[in-house]
């Protein structure tokens, strides 16, 4: 980012992740464990230029890590790895994954299933409150803070 950051905490995580080969990048990083950057390329069928682009974004706001690695006669390369500001982002993507799969599905039914990690139960994204309850979407609501209206520097 430029240095000013935006009122808004959307408007401010867009800046850094509201690209659409970013949330692909993230995706492929994040649910299937993407690392290197020929296997973005080849996952995605993105322009170098621009896979370099949005890899220098994400690893300069602190979403991947880049790692050197070098195999054996090979001059070293960089690896990207999630942080843990990127592993929070598997949030956002399956709430984008779970509207996707139920107001824009794809004939032959979802590609990804959300699990739990001994595969026995579905998962969805949703809200849950400060007691650790889930929250139904039309049993929560968006307050202005005592910030709304301040501008800081």
């Amino acid at each position: 980012m430029d240095g000013t950051y935006p009122y808004c905490s959307i408007e401010r995580s867009l800046g850094i992740v509201g690209e659409r080969w970013t949330f692909l990048i993230l995706r492929e990083a994040l649910f299937n464990g993407v690392s290197r950057f020929a296997e973005f390329q080849s996952a995605l069928g993105i322009a170098p230029n621009v896979l370099t682009a949005r890899l220098t974004t994400i690893v300069d706001a602190g979403v991947l890590e880049k790692r050197e690695y070098k195999e054996d006669g090979a001059r070293a390369r960089s690896s990207y790895h999630p942080t843990a500001a990127g592993d929070q982002l598997k949030v956002v993507l399956a709430a984008l994954q779970q509207w996707g799969d139920e107001f824009v599905p794809r004939e032959g039914g979802p590609t990804i299933l959300r699990r739990t990690t001994d595969g026995a139960r579905p998962v969805r994204v949703g809200f849950v409150d400060d007691a650790e309850r889930p929250r139904a979407v039309e049993d929560v609501q968006f307050v202005r803070s005592e910030a709304y209206g301040r501008v800081s520097p």
